[in-house]
């Protein structure tokens, strides 16, 4: 859902989230919030897409140091290139955890409306991450308040490639 088609409680959420204080209060607490209501719901919802209509999807990678499987919740979306995410971690000048260990180890899974699938990630460059982040934008523009607050890092861009399962 494009953020001109959200009602005017989703577009307040998502502006708060976009504030510097409620990216400070979402990075702590949401997370909390969103992993019941993703197991209560069968892995259809986050309290998160439940009350700003954002497409929230559970991401599962493999720890960069631990090797143990880490799920944290954050917004997929659908492009024509595929599932996107972005590692903006509310604008923090640090890169979140899934995104080094996307790097250090690209397989995984994600539950999307209750159903787990395995991808490969790639980091996009160039005009497709240019068309993702145009595409983000749309859905939620708080990520353009999010670059300026990140200090020197360039929010990385990841697409999610399907990948069949005996590959």
């Amino acid at each position: 859902m494009t953020y001109a088609r959200a009602n005017a409680a989703q577009r307040g959420l998502r502006r708060l989230g976009a504030s510097r204080p409620g990216s400070w209060l979402f990075a702590r607490t949401l997370h909390h919030i969103d992993r019941p209501v993703h197991r209560i719901t069968h892995g259809r919802h986050t309290f998160a897409s439940l009350v700003s209509g954002l497409p929230v999807v559970m991401l599962t990678t493999t720890g960069a140091r631990s090797g143990r499987p880490r799920s944290v919740p954050v917004l997929g979306l659908p492009t024509v290139d595929g599932l996107a995410v972005i590692a903006s971690n509310y604008g923090q000048d640090h890169h979140p955890a899934w995104c080094h260990n996307l790097r250090t180890n690209p397989r995984g899974h994600v539950r999307v409306d209750g159903v787990p699938r395995p991808f490969h990630a790639r980091e996009a460059e160039g005009d497709e991450r240019a068309r993702i982040w145009r595409a983000a934008l749309e859905v939620y523009p708080g990520f353009a308040r999010y670059q300026p607050r990140a200090a020197d890092r360039r929010i990385a861009v990841f697409v999610l490639d399907r990948v069949d399962i005996g590959a």
